[in-house]
């Protein structure tokens, strides 16, 4: 007799995320459904406003992957009006998106992820000593790793536990038996989580010195950017240069370190080994080094063949809502999509101890649309990124991928495993960190002769125009769709890399990324469903940011009054 499992929310992850899965008798999960519970509408909010203002509020979709948006809605209206962008300008977009991708990608492994792989209550067993050796086994040079560092991270864990106050550690699934590390492992694993809290802070600032701020950088603008003093200061260049170069270290001694570690105790690992059940996978050219070569190629894969790719056909792009809470009486291309909310309530089951609702799949379940490229459900993210530029013998890429693959002994099949998934975000990683310098030298050589960072862009109110912006964020192939008239925006729609892996099954019965990757799961323990959440942190979700929540019948949980002297 089947049963059903409801996690909600997955924490650990940007937004609002529901996972629901049907076991059999052997707790192996037969259906699974990805549900976003929170609608936001900001495709909506854009509609009548100025062009010019598309990226500054358009970033505001996440202050995760803050850039990221920012970034693709100037691309879209610059595509949209023919905008000439000088190559300076393009190089420091290039930078801001590098020292994005390395920041978020740390972040997501360490602070989102990690505790997936590391045991930390087992960590709390290890022997310091033993643990400095088991480090010296994954790099020879290991970063915090030495016996005075394991064992004070030790202590500063073990004081939180004797406070009962747990932070980021409470709550988990401890104790797992498909967690694999060693207790000398697992505590290598928890002093770089600790880390991981310095390094993703630096990266932030060097983001800032041509953003501006981190999060939500101000200095890009239709036509260019405005960070000009930033690039002609030598003491700026440098500081950038120095924190970018700290990040990397990281990157090299201790991500790429951990991630061999997690490939040699999770070898054998069934949950791990599965999860990566669609065929297609896309990305987009990404990471500027000079105006003639990308570190990134875009391209399609299908079928997982890792011996052809092919380019992207962006006519092939439609969204499906056919279970998502949207009205819309056939797939659209995203130049005319809609945004047309359709809430429609879970229904009551007795299917769960307490009698909760559950998600009613033949209706609609979802905030997030169903993207299909060629009416296919396609993976986005950085696993796709390495196999398309691996298909396309991308050297750059080749290379990173190859030397993983030798030294941990894994073919190259097994990257389309939940495992795989994890180590691509960190081979990601390490491309960029080994490469992205190319950018910023790329830039000073073009400042002896050129210091333009600015075209002043024109719109005619009399005129309509369409265009798209596309990017490789940190969560993969993101696109931003507009059309304007009169000056104004008349349309508006974002295809995010979450939208792509999270979205319902489609009116075809096509099932999208996040919930194939679930199915043949085996739980070990229903009641700690850690695999569940391996699997699905491996996508990095990001679904929406929020000010409030509310339960599945609609009453507040909480109020707030903020007294008028703080005002």
């Amino acid at each position: 007799m089947s049963k059903r499992v409801v996690i909600d929310p997955i924490t650990r992850i940007e937004g609002h995320l529901r996972i629901e899965v049907e076991l059999d008798a052997n707790n192996v999960i037969n259906k699974a459904w990805a549900s976003s519970t929170l609608f936001r509408g900001l495709e909506i909010i854009m509609k009548g406003r100025t062009p010019y203002d598309v990226g500054l509020l358009m970033q505001r979709i996440c202050g995760v992957c803050t850039s990221s948006h920012y970034l693709c809605g100037t691309l879209a209206v610059e595509d949209a009006i023919n905008a000439q962008v000088p190559i300076n300008a393009k190089y420091i977009r290039s930078l801001i998106l590098t020292t994005l991708q390395m920041h978020d990608h740390i972040v997501h492994f360490y602070i989102l992820h990690g505790l997936d792989w590391i045991d930390v209550v087992s960590a709390l067993s290890a022997d310091p000593a033993k643990a400095a050796v088991e480090a010296m086994k994954y790099s020879a040079t290991p970063m915090a790793a030495g016996e005075g560092d394991l064992r004070a991270a030790q202590e500063k864990v073990q004081g939180l536990v004797n406070t009962g106050k747990l932070g980021p550690f409470a709550n988990a699934y401890w104790g797992n038996k498909t967690y694999k590390f060693t207790p000398e492992q697992n505590l290598i694993g928890l002093s770089h989580y600790l880390k991981a809290l310095e390094i993703q802070r630096i990266a932030a600032e060097a983001m800032a010195v041509w953003g501006g701020k981190n999060p939500h950088p101000q200095s890009i603008v239709v036509g260019g950017v405005t960070c000009v003093r930033d690039m002609l200061d030598p003491a700026r260049l440098q500081e950038f240069k120095q924190k970018y170069a700290h990040v990397a270290d990281f990157v090299e001694r201790v991500y790429q370190a951990d991630i061999k570690m997690a490939a040699a105790a999770y070898a054998k690992e069934p949950s791990v080994l599965g999860g990566c059940n669609v065929d297609t996978f896309m990305c987009s050219e990404s990471i500027l080094l000079n105006p003639d070569d990308h570190l990134f190629v875009g391209g399609v894969i299908r079928n997982k063949d890792l011996s052809k790719a092919e380019n992207i056909d962006l006519d092939m792009i439609e969204e499906d809502v056919t279970h998502s809470w949207y009205d819309a009486n056939k797939p659209q291309h995203p130049y005319d999509g809609t945004t047309i909310p359709e809430h429609t309530p879970f229904i009551e089951r007795d299917t769960i101890v307490g009698k909760r609702p559950t998600i009613n799949e033949a209706g609609k379940y979802s905030w997030v649309k169903s993207p299909r490229y060629n009416g296919e459900p396609v993976e986005v993210g950085p696993l796709a990124t390495m196999v398309v530029n691996y298909a396309k013998g991308n050297t750059r890429v080749t290379s990173v991928v190859n030397e993983f693959l030798q030294q941990t002994g894994l073919p190259a099949a097994a990257l389309f495993t939940t495992l795989g998934r994890t180590a691509a975000r960190m081979l990601h990683t390490l491309a960029i960190s080994r490469h992205g310098l190319e950018t910023f030298e790329s830039m000073v050589t073009n400042l002896n002769s050129d210091q333009t960072t600015y075209i002043e862009p024109t719109i005619d109110p009399k005129k309509e125009y369409k265009g798209v912006g596309i990017i490789e964020a940190p969560r993969g192939f993101l696109s931003h769709w507009l059309r304007i008239k009169d000056g104004k925006v008349e349309n508006y729609q974002a295809v995010v890399p979450t939208t792509w892996n999270a979205g319902p099954i489609d009116g075809n019965g096509k099932v999208g990324p996040y919930e194939a990757s679930l199915v043949g799961l085996q739980l070990e323990d229903p009641k700690k469903p850690l695999e569940v959440l391996r699997v699905i942190h491996s996508f990095d979700p990001c679904m929406a940011c929020s000010v409030h929540v509310m339960d599945y019948k609609g009453q507040s949980l909480s109020e707030f009054r903020i007294p008028a002297q703080a005002m």
